[in-house]
């Protein structure tokens, strides 16, 4: 049955308050068919049902009944934040129960996933709420491995980072469900910090800050739902209070400078994007140019400067952070999967706050590349880091940043985070202001704001043509905005008999007209393929070049190259490029064929170094050619373990 309006997920992770600043609102939209529904059926039917068996293995339901005095033996587990493992679960299964079900009851008559998943709910719901003390305090590590020492390694202790988490999960909870059960615990442990942190001469015990950002955001959306401006003025307390060392003065946990201050992003990349998120929500919220000025700012350098072709962040294995302007590697990349989310989230707060298009365009280069290869196809095996090259013959270390797909990690942040953004998706994907509705992603399915509905069909990434018609519509005239994305060369939109070319100002192209039931307009986006290079700065990757379609990042891999050495490929950049789409391939792709060659290697005894005249890069080298079949960097590592790489040299 067709959704209507009112059935259409009405919120998501950001309910701008009634004074907020922004540019724009988040619209609802409903998928029901088409690359993402593919990606969202897989999360709904196999990665959020399996969450609470993969945490029961870990131990992390079982430190909550231990804390809770229903269970005897150890904490289980090596990090005092592992609480919220299950805070993420519970939001992304939150977010799942708001959605339309895809049916009443199963085909042999039990009961419909949705009601399991809502009872799995209730039940963890409740091991929360019985873990917390009487004053509202919260985190197993600390109740049990600490004695019930608090807040004295705040560097380390994520204490506020989980009481984040858990916000986040009542929130969702409370705004799917009705119920506030969940929100009162969290509501319970917000009062708790915000009794005991604040400035000097405020009278609270500690002027402190956590050593990973996250309950700022959390605060601000708290203030959102509950309306208490105390949580608002206790975010905007703690991101000011960062940079000035009261973590040592350290890049790592954002304390080397103020983030008004700060020129460049640095340190830690997942703690850094969610301060960032943080100074957004309080930008719009509150109207600090300041703070507006600074994440502007700071967005601009890293993504020229710090971000990754597929808008991975975090050049260091070594404390997960940003590295150097232009330092960006290959093989040993760390783009951390949780680090593309806070990407996103961060991206998504900025576009509403400025009514930019940029920031969506880079949340969908992020989106289908560096979120989504996180993820395998099945749903059921997962990517800690994600690097763009893997040589031949590599070894493997296993473990969190292993380049192979893991089941469940030691470190388990990233599966349960894909999970809530997944389940949450349709909330970034479009908004509203008082002239219309503006369409930021495209997908099959509907679109709504408060002035229309407008129904969209389209085969995208694959293809390029998007349909829109409109259902519901005022008498009045109002603006239909599309993005024209950054990488599209040619365009074209048809409406009724009107053909448009332009004008695209900031990224938009707006259509004011007085629109009727039945309206159509058709946006054809070029999808030919392209060859991509770098900033000459980039040194990892000077003098290669990546294959790109549409929004999606490409690579080869040593299973579609038999008698790999894919270190030995060249690309000829002089050959065009073909498209061919297989079904038959990993779940349906359209690859990317080009022409190539692999190096001839003469043998060169025991020194693998030789004059330039005589290198294998040297023009009178010639190579075996060599036909290159591209897939799409997301499905990458589904098939078997080996190579592969999204740079290709040239020469």
């Amino acid at each position: 049955m067709p959704r209507t309006r009112s059935d259409l997920p009405a919120t998501g992770p950001v309910r701008l308050g009634p004074d907020s600043r922004a540019a724009l609102r988040p619209a609802a939209v409903g998928i029901d068919t088409g690359f993402w529904q593919a990606r969202r059926a897989s999360n709904a039917h196999v990665s959020i049902p399996q969450g609470p068996a993969l945490l029961e293995a870990a131990g992390n339901l079982h430190n909550l009944r231990l804390a809770a005095g229903t269970a005897a033996g150890e904490f289980q587990g090596a990090y005092p934040f592992v609480d919220t493992d299950v805070y993420k679960w519970l939001e992304a299964a939150a977010w799942q129960l708001a959605q339309a079900p895809d049916g009443d009851l199963a085909s042999d008559g039990d009961q419909a996933p949705d009601d399991d998943l809502a009872a799995e709910v209730g039940r963890i719901v409740a091991l929360v709420a019985g873990a917390q003390q009487p004053d509202g305090y919260l985190n197993t590590w600390f109740q049990l491995v600490k004695g019930g020492e608090r807040y004295k390694d705040l560097r380390w202790g994520h204490e506020l980072y989980c009481a984040g988490h858990l916000i986040q999960a009542a929130l969702a909870h409370h705004r799917a469900t009705g119920s506030g059960e969940l929100l009162d615990v969290a509501r319970k442990f917000a009062d708790h910090i915000d009794s005991v942190f604040g400035p000097p001469g405020s009278g609270k015990p500690i002027d402190g800050i956590d050593g990973h950002p996250e309950v700022e955001t959390a605060l601000v959306e708290l203030y959102r739902e509950t309306g208490e401006r105390r949580y608002l003025d206790l975010a905007a307390y703690f991101v000011d209070r960062y940079g000035h060392g009261l973590l040592g003065g350290e890049a790592y946990c954002q304390d080397r400078v103020p983030l008004r201050e700060a020129t460049n992003v640095e340190g830690h990349a997942v703690r850094q994007l969610y301060l960032l998120a943080a100074a957004a929500d309080l930008a719009t919220e509150t109207g600090d140019a300041e703070l507006r000025t600074a994440a502007e700012r700071l967005w601009h350098a890293m993504t020229t400067t710090k971000t990754h072709l597929t808008g991975g962040l975090g050049a260091h294995h070594e404390e997960e952070d940003f590295g150097d302007p232009y330092e960006l590697p290959n093989e040993r990349a760390y783009c951390e999967t949780c680090a593309a989310i806070a990407s996103i989230q961060w991206s998504w707060r900025m576009a509403l706050l400025t009514g930019e298009a940029r920031f969506s365009d880079l949340i969908e280069r992020t989106l289908y590349n560096g979120f989504l290869a996180g993820v395998s196809l099945d749903g059921e095996r997962w990517l800690y880091v994600n690097p763009l090259q893997v040589r031949d013959g590599h070894t493997d270390p296993g473990g969190d940043q292993s380049a192979r797909r893991t089941r469940w990690f030691r470190c388990a942040c990233c599966p349960p985070n894909v999970m809530r953004l997944l389940a949450s998706l349709e909330h970034y994907l479009a908004s509203s202001d008082d002239n219309g509705l503006q369409i930021h992603q495209y997908v099959s399915g509907r679109y709504a704001s408060d002035l229309a509905v407008i129904r969209s069909e389209t085969d995208y990434p694959w293809h390029g043509t998007v349909a829109l018609t409109v259902e519901e519509t005022p008498a009045e005239p109002w603006t239909l905005s599309l993005r024209i994305p950054q990488w599209c060369r040619e365009f074209r939109v048809r409406c009724g008999q009107e053909t448009y070319e332009g004008p695209v100002a900031d990224g938009w192209l707006r259509l004011e007209r007085t629109w009727s039931p039945g309206d159509q307009v058709v946006l054809e986006l070029s999808l030919e393929p392209r060859l991509t290079a770098a900033d000459p700065r980039v040194d990892a990757v000077r003098g290669c070049v990546a294959i790109e379609r549409g929004p999606l990042v490409y690579c080869l891999e040593g299973v579609d190259h038999p008698g790999g050495r894919l270190d030995d490929i060249v690309v000829d950049t002089t050959r065009p490029l073909a498209v061919k789409h297989r079904p038959d391939l990993l779940g349906g792709v359209t690859t990317v064929v080009a022409a190539g060659s692999r190096r001839h290697l003469p043998d060169a005894g025991w020194w693998p170094y030789a004059p330039v005249d005589e290198s294998p890069d040297s023009p009178q080298q010639d190579g075996e050619p060599v036909e290159l079949t591209a897939v799409p960097y997301y499905a990458w590592a589904n098939r078997e373990d080996g190579s592969m790489r999204v740079w290709l040299p040239t020469s």
